[in-house]
């Protein structure tokens, strides 16, 4: 479709855009097409050395189904053709159509025009499962860790795939939250960005830390998460002297972190995301409260976190059958 063309609106009364920002809202004249028939939650902070962890707040407070958050340095991305992305709209496809978490298809999403399930899928799970969680790429600046950026100064990232895939069952996935969509009711409450930025020992690992918790949560209740398309372009690096000293705890923490989350389990009786992520909670604390204290605040703050998030949408409680 030719960018001069206004894409049909999908969801405008179910869905916010959430989007963090320390800086002006110009950017958002290039989203307008996209934009402008939805809702925006601006989570606006003056303060450089805060976090985009801040999104959450948008997150919480949003009384709408579905969520798409973008970061104030990303804009519209062109496709091979040259024709204007609409990250937007390829959310709410990926969001609409069911993953496939327990049997890959090599294929890639089975469900999207031109595709399907190859030879040797089982017909038995070829109904797939909700989509929870889309997550989108980046093209210009990639997302890479402070160390990375410092020895590749200059790598910019020019491959478009023109792929949707559905990450398997029992296998984690760094998340990044600045082209993310995801089902409010199905995964919200679990969509907690942490205790991160200035005054924390860490940063940078705000959507890291949501990401391994809401795909445990998933796994257990029989959700699907999505990578891949949509790509938006990533404008601006962020500087690794000042991303490294936010991160190096968390890049040796994470050795620790990962193995952790890679062997969580929830029992059968976590049946809402409230349930298991608080039960999640309690293992942070019993388990990674020895790595170092701030687990232990963490912990507490996850569960402060869904009493909050209770409080303030007491409909998904009765949703979830609390």
């Amino acid at each position: 479709m030719a960018s001069s063309v206004t894409p049909t609106p999908l969801l405008k009364d179910e869905l916010d855009i959430v989007i963090p920002t320390i800086r002006n809202l110009d950017f958002l004249e290039m989203w307008r097409p996209f934009f402008q028939p939805y809702h925006l939650i601006i989570v606006q902070d003056g303060d450089p050395s805060k976090d985009s962890a801040c999104r959450c707040f948008g997150y919480m407070v949003s009384k709408k189904k579905y969520i798409f958050t973008i970061d104030d340095d990303c804009f519209v991305a062109k496709d091979p053709s040259g024709n204007d992305i609409n990250a937007l709209e390829q959310h709410i496809k990926n969001l609409l159509s069911p993953s496939t978490p327990f049997f890959f298809n090599t294929l890639y999403d089975p469900y999207r025009e031109g595709a399907d399930f190859v030879r040797g899928y089982p017909f038995s799970l070829r109904e797939g499962v909700p989509t929870a969680v889309s997550h989108g790429l980046w093209l210009n600046i990639p997302d890479y860790d402070a160390p990375t950026q410092l020895v590749k100064p200059r790598e910019r990232n020019t491959r478009f795939v023109d792929a949707v895939l559905t990450i398997p069952k029992g296998t984690l996935f760094p998340m990044c939250g600045m082209n993310l969509a995801f089902d409010r009711e199905l995964i919200g409450p679990a969509m907690y960005f942490g205790l991160m930025g200035d005054g924390q020992p860490i940063g940078r690992y705000d959507d890291m830390w949501a990401g391994w918790c809401i795909k445990v949560i998933c796994d257990h209740l029989g959700l699907g998460v999505k990578t891949g398309l949509p790509y938006i372009w990533h404008s601006k690096a962020s500087n690794p002297f000042v991303n490294l000293k936010k991160e190096y705890k968390g890049i040796y923490w994470q050795e620790e972190l990962i193995p952790f989350f890679q062997a969580a389990t929830l029992p059968k009786e976590c049946t809402t995301v409230q349930s298991c992520y608080k039960e999640l909670s309690k293992q942070v604390k019993a388990k990674l409260g020895k790595v170092d204290d701030y687990f232990n605040k963490l912990a507490d703050a996850m569960l402060t976190w869904i009493e909050a998030w209770d409080e303030l949408n007491p409909s998904t409680q009765l949703a979830n059958g609390k």
